[in-house]
C-alpha cells in the first residue's frame, strides 16, 4: 500500500469515525459507568475482529498466500501492553466526559474535551525526543497550525473552572500517546488484525473486572445504549483503531496523530449533518471555519517538507 495512502487516508477515516464516536460517548457518559461502557464495547469489537482474523485467513489460504507466522510472544506482549494503554486512556476519557453532563456539573464542553485529548498531537513528538527521533521543522510547524485548528473548532473555552476531568483528559492524552508509541513498536512484528482484538480483549476484561466492583451494572441501561454501544464497539474499536495499527506500519507516527487529530473537525461536520437531519443547526462561529481550513492546511504542511526542498534547490542552483 502506498506509504501516503496509509499516512494519509487511513487515518482521515478513523478521524471520521472517532469524530461520531466523540458524540456518542458524550451521550452516554451519564448513564452507565465509564468501566461498563467500555467492556460492552471492546467485547463487541473482540467478536468482530476474531470473525475478521478467521476471514482474511482462510481468503489468504484460499488464494494460496503463505500465511505470515508471527512471534506469539511479540503478539501476548504487544497486545497485553497495548490493551492496558487503551484501556486506561478510554476509561480515563470517559470518566472526564462525565464533567461535560448536567451531573458532572457543565464544567466542560464537548469542545473542550476534544481539544484537550487531541493534545497527543504535542505529547506524540515530545516523548519521540527522548528516544532519538527528531521531527523535521516542517512537522513542528504542522503540529502548531494543528494545534491553533484545534483551538479554533473546539472553541476551547477552558471550562467554567479548572476540574479534575481537565485533569483526566490531559491524563488521557498521554496515555494515547502511550499507546500510539507502542502500536509503532509492535506492528512492525505482529499481524495488525490479532493485536488489535488481543488488545481489546485485554481491555475489556480489565474494565469488566473494575466494572464488577465499581459499577452498578444495569442491563437495562445497556439494552437501552445499544445502538450507541454497538457503533462505538463495531466502528470506533473495531474498525478504527485496528485502520490506526494498519496505517501506523511503515509510517511516520507523528504525522499520523497529526491526522488523527482531525477527529475534532469531524466531529464539528458530525454536529452540522446532525442538525441538518434533527432540523436543529447548531450555530457555529467563522473562527471554527477558518481552524477546519488550518486544520487541513496542517496536514498538507506535515506531508511537504518544504525546507528540505528549498535546500534542494539552492544546491542545485550553487551547482
Amino acid at each position: 500500500m502506498n506509504r501516503n495512502v496509509k499516512q494519509i487516508l487511513l487515518p482521515s477515516i478513523v478521524a471520521l469515525i472517532w469524530g461520531g464516536a466523540f458524540i456518542v460517548q458524550g451521550s452516554v457518559a451519564d448513564k452507565m459507568g465509564a468501566f461498563t461502557f467500555n467492556a460492552v464495547r471492546s467485547y463487541f469489537a473482540v467478536v468482530v475482529l476474531t470473525l475478521a482474523s478467521f476471514v482474511a485467513d482462510k481468503v489468504r489460504t484460499s488464494k494460496g498466500v503463505e500465511i505470515k507466522t508471527h512471534s506469539v510472544r511479540s503478539l501476548i506482549i504487544g497486545g497485553i501492553l497495548c490493551g492496558i494503554a487503551i484501556c486506561a486512556a478510554s476509561n480515563v476519557q470517559q470518566f472526564g466526559m462525565f464533567g461535560t453532563t448536567e451531573a458532572g456539573g457543565n464544567v466542560l464542553t464537548e469542545g473542550d474535551a476534544a481539544f484537550i485529548t487531541a493534545l497527543y498531537i504535542v505529547l506524540v513528538p515530545i516523548i519521540l525526543l527522548f528516544f532519538g527521533r527528531k521531527p523535521t521543522a516542517n512537522v513542528w510547524i504542522a503540529i502548531a497550525m494543528a494545534l491553533i485548528g484545534l483551538f479554533l473548532i473546539c472553541n476551547f473555552t477552558g471550562g467554567k473552572s479548572f476540574s479534575v476531568y481537565h485533569v483526566e483528559l490531559f491524563g488521557c492524552a498521554i496515555i494515547f500517546s502511550v499507546h500510539i508509541l507502542l502500536v509503532d513498536h509492535f506492528v512492525k512484528k505482529v499481524d495488525p488484525l490479532k493485536l488489535s482484538c488481543l488488545q481489546f480483549f485485554v481491555m475489556g476484561t480489565v474494565s469488566l473486572i473494575f466494572a464488577l466492583i465499581f459499577d452498578d451494572i444495569s442491563f437495562a441501561v445497556i439494552a437501552e445504549c445499544l445502538p450507541q454501544l454497538i457503533y462505538v464497539g463495531v466502528f470506533s474499536c473495531a474498525i478504527a483503531y485496528t485502520l490506526q495499527i494498519v496505517s501506523q506500519k511503515g509510517t511516520n507516527p507523528v504525522v499520523v496523530s497529526i491526522v488523527l487529530s482531525l477527529e475534532s473537525f469531524f466531529a464539528l461536520l458530525c454536529e452540522v449533518v446532525l442538525g441538518l437531519i434533527t432540523g436543529y443547526v447548531k450555530p457555529h462561529t467563522p473562527l471554527q471555519i477558518l481552524g477546519c481550513v488550518i486544520m487541513l492546511l496542517a496536514i498538507v504542511f506535515a506531508q511537504v517538507n518544504i525546507f528540505a526542498y528549498i535546500s534542494k534547490k539552492k544546491n542545485d542552483e550553487t551547482k
